[in-house]
């Protein structure tokens, strides 16, 4: 059934009330035509709820906008929703990808996330290619997608709005991994699926990193918001030698700041009984918030990023394959996933919009049953980095 304007409708009482679902709800495919962002394909999803999003075709089928009832979820930054081919990967000592960074999501991977690298390119097997060098957060998000379809799927008195895409990050002598993306969202309803699938369609053995950084802004943003995390150990900080000179801790967060240099953590989450980890950024003053809803076994590592300063503000929740530490620390750690030709890891993601004070409190008490987060605003870091198995 869709639940609609505080009623249930069968699929005849819907189609009855309109000449296309469109008027209430649908995918429509757009392209975007001025400035840094010209020539991007862009999906609008909208729910009939108040849930509209964008999918950006040309940019790994990443999501942009996403508000709800004209309140606004996802994060906007200075760059916009650059055109990939804009995009100089290598730039700026690597740290171009700024440049492309806008929007609720951005994929972080596929070979490489975190911090700049150069590895060893030995599994690759050409002389002149001694290491493989990586920029920040990796290439994938600024490679279009092939779309491969999109629409509307009834099952039952059910619709489903959804769109698939496929994202290849390849090259010669190199790694050759797809993406598969499955964006799905039901109509009438408050949260967005995102199931993803890497695969190595190569023939060399592959490392494989993987990483969102999902990013929510103002107004559930805000002064006195909350992050509500099922922490059961603060790992590590990237600003743990200048603790609270910010006066920033994990926990509250503050109006948008002068000169603030951004905070990282890495969270040891606690899953629950079905092994989902939930983490969510609430307003309580507006009755409005946002969750992320991951499997512990396939993101054991989750990170916190503030981005406070004034012109920026942002807030990230970052499930992650990997620690912090990276692709070497991964290695010495035997953690590092490697693909062999035809393997694939799954990736099942929902974002849920908390949509009144009701919807809060219910789910941020679900996350403290779990286990109760540190009371402190520092806690200090364990430095204790639990070890990864991975399955299957």
């Amino acid at each position: 059934m869709a639940q609609l304007y505080q009623r249930t409708y069968t699929r005849r009482e819907l189609a009855a009330h309109t000449g296309q679902l469109s008027q209430f709800a649908g995918v429509r495919l757009m392209t975007l035509d001025d400035g840094v962002e010209r020539g991007v394909r862009m999906l609008e999803f909208r729910t009939g709820s108040g849930l509209r999003f964008t999918v950006m075709v040309d940019r790994a089928m990443d999501i942009a906008d996403c508000e709800h009832n004209g309140r606004a979820v996802g994060w906007h930054s200075p760059s916009g929703f650059q055109n990939p081919a804009l995009h100089q990967y290598e730039g700026e000592g690597g740290l171009a990808w700024f440049r492309a960074m806008s929007g609720l999501i951005v994929t972080c991977g596929l070979d490489h996330i975190l911090f700049m690298d150069e590895d060893d390119a030995a599994q690759y097997h050409y002389g002149p290619k001694k290491t493989v060098k990586s920029s920040l957060h990796g290439r994938v998000s600024t490679i279009p997608a092939r779309l491969t379809g999109y629409g509307e799927a009834w099952d039952g008195d059910e619709c489903i709005l959804w769109a698939e895409g496929i994202v290849a990050q390849s090259t010669v002598f190199g790694e050759d991994l797809h993406l598969i993306r499955r964006i799905e969202a039901t109509v009438g309803g408050d949260d967005i699926r995102l199931t993803d699938r890497v695969v190595n369609h190569g023939f060399y053995r592959t490392p494989h990193m993987y990483c969102y950084h999902i990013n929510v802004g103002h107004p559930i943003l805000a002064e006195g918001a909350r992050y509500v995390a099922p922490i059961r150990d603060v790992v590590w900080a990237a600003h743990a030698d200048t603790y609270q000179n910010q006066n920033v801790g994990y926990r509250t967060l503050p109006a948008p700041q002068m000169n603030f240099h951004e905070q990282v953590w890495q969270h040891d989450m606690a899953p629950d009984a079905d092994g989902k980890v939930r983490v969510a950024l609430v307003n309580d003053a507006i009755g409005f918030g946002f969750a992320v809803e991951t499997l512990k076994s396939q993101f054991p590592a989750m990170y916190e990023w503030q981005n406070l300063q004034a012109g920026h503000y942002a807030l990230g929740i970052e499930p992650s394959t990997n620690h912090v530490y990276g692709k070497q620390f991964a290695r010495e750690r035997d953690e590092l996933i490697w693909l062999e030709h035809g393997q694939e890891r799954r990736y099942d993601t929902t974002l849920r919009i908390l949509p009144d004070a009701d919807a809060v409190r219910t789910y941020c008490s679900r996350i403290a049953d779990v286990t109760p987060a540190p009371e402190a605003d520092y806690p200090v870091p364990s430095g204790l980095f639990p070890k990864i198995v991975r399955e299957g």
